[in-house]
């Protein structure tokens, strides 16, 4: 690669919701590093006449920012736009700045709430083949968000329902004086992950960094992730099911394919079962009926014994593992090892294994901390309940993504963020080797202006010689 400029990576603070994203996730955003994954997406929004014309143009503005921070192209993700009546094909606008455009030009129609009509039309146009949508398959998702303020004049349930069955993941945004059970009648499971509120129409903006980080895929690189998970006795049947269903929900951030991604997994008890190798399934519906289908073992917890079978076996060639691939091991628990883990879990990180471990109810923290990966913070997680793991899994899907050279960056680029000024140093050094040093208001960046909305926190400098950092 040839020299390239130094180039500049300013960290702003935005006051607001936007502050509890992750430093880590905003670098790797900010810079490329996650590309959003192939994914059809229509949003269906709410235009009656209780939405009145400065709250529709905020919604417009909400809809905007989403966008700005998908990979938007014919074979990335494409995105149209139903009004309840009025649309934006999938098919027309296959750039960034001609969707932001269309979506600036639509107008409210100040009519009925025909939420139900809208998804029907969705499912049977907006989403056709004629329209843009891609032909159904396993790698490309599709995605209505739906946005409302109101009790819908029309019945939702059973179309929801249909628009589910073919494959449409649903979200749902409520406003204001919005009906809740109906936003819970549209919404995909899980509900939590699917049914968001906001007071009013002025804060909707607040959901845009939940949305572009629901879409973005680690496609940068290549990744080896084996799943060691508890099946013990004291998970018992039906929170073995939530495990499963906590697995593909981070299999469904992965970028599986025959280059990128692989996944493996193990269960162990009083023993230790291979369920699948590396590298047997290759694409996500495969992979997510695999997991689907695991039998539970019930029995011990040799956490020890799993870790050991891991690293000797789980990571070697003869099971799929590929030289010069990143490793990523994660281990779920629900309760004291019953053997020693010391030397076992010191061995995988040695190996240089990137090792995560997620602990619910009884699980013992001293153990999950010894499994894990330094900086041992971003790498054990716990709960105290199974039907909260799907917190974990955003945040394991998040860390998986892996950073990149940044001398292949090519422009400046800006992410919103608020760390404390006097945090400033240790944020920034979170965030790798290329941050040097702390900045302020007042240095002589033509990049940051005032201080109305903005805090400048660090500025990240990075000059490239032969590929490489100076």
């Amino acid at each position: 690669m040839s020299p390239t400029l130094p180039l500049f990576l300013l960290l702003l603070g935005l006051i607001g919701a936007q502050a509890t994203v992750d430093l880590r996730t905003a670098a790797a955003m900010a810079a490329g590093l996650c590309k959003t994954r192939p994914t059809d997406i229509v949003f269906i929004i709410d235009s009656s006449r209780s939405v009145r014309p400065s709250e529709f143009e905020q919604v417009k503005v909400f809809l905007a920012k989403v966008i700005e921070g998908l990979d938007v192209g014919p074979n990335a993700t494409r995105v149209g736009v139903v009004n309840y009546a009025s649309r934006v094909s999938l098919k027309t606008h296959r750039t960034k700045a001609g969707l932001i455009k269309a979506v600036s030009k639509i107008e409210p129609l100040s009519t009925g709430t025909m939420t139900g009509l809208s998804i029907q039309f969705a499912l049977n146009v907006a989403f056709s083949e004629s329209e843009g949508a891609r032909v159904k398959s396993p790698d490309i998702s599709k995605v209505a968000i739906i946005v409302t303020d109101g009790r819908p004049q029309d019945n939702v349930k059973d179309v929801a329902q249909r628009a589910r069955d073919a494959g449409i993941e649903i979200f749902a945004i409520g406003v204001g004086r919005v009906d809740m059970s109906t936003l819970k009648q549209m919404a995909s499971d899980p509900l939590d992950d699917h049914v968001d509120y906001v007071e009013s129409y002025s804060v909707i903006e607040k959901l845009t960094k939940k949305f572009q980080e629901a879409f973005c895929a680690c496609s940068n690189s290549a990744t080896d992730v084996v799943f060691l998970i508890d099946g013990s006795k004291s998970v018992r049947p039906e929170n073995f099911e939530l495990v499963k269903k906590w697995i593909n929900q981070i299999i469904d951030k992965l970028d599986v394919s025959e280059s990128k991604a692989h996944v493996g997994l193990v269960q162990y008890s009083s023993s230790v079962r291979q369920e699948f190798p590396l590298g047997r399934h290759t694409n996500k519906k495969d992979l997510k009926d695999a997991v689907k289908k695991i039998a539970y073992m019930e029995r011990g917890t040799m956490t020890g014994q799993a870790l050991r079978y891991l690293s000797d076996s789980s990571f070697s060639p003869n099971q799929g593992a590929r030289p010069g691939v990143t490793k990523v091991g994660i281990v779920f628990t629900d309760g004291r090892s019953q053997d020693y883990i010391g030397d076992a879990a010191k061995k995988a990180k040695d190996l240089g294994f990137k090792m995560y471990a997620v602990g619910v109810g009884n699980a013992v923290e001293d153990e999950l901390k010894e499994i894990a990966s330094e900086p041992t913070g971003e790498h054990y997680f716990y709960t105290a309940d199974f039907k909260s793991m799907t917190q974990i899994a955003k945040k394991l899907q998040i860390n998986i993504c892996q950073e990149e050279d940044p001398c292949e960056c090519d422009s400046l680029v800006k992410f919103q963020k608020k760390p404390e000024l006097s945090q400033t140093t240790s944020a920034c050094s979170s965030l790798g080797p290329y941050l040097l040093h702390p900045w302020s208001p007042g240095t002589g960046s033509a990049s940051c202006h005032g201080d109305n909305a903005f805090v400048c926190a660090c500025v990240c400098v990075y000059g490239c010689s032969e590929g490489h950092p100076p």
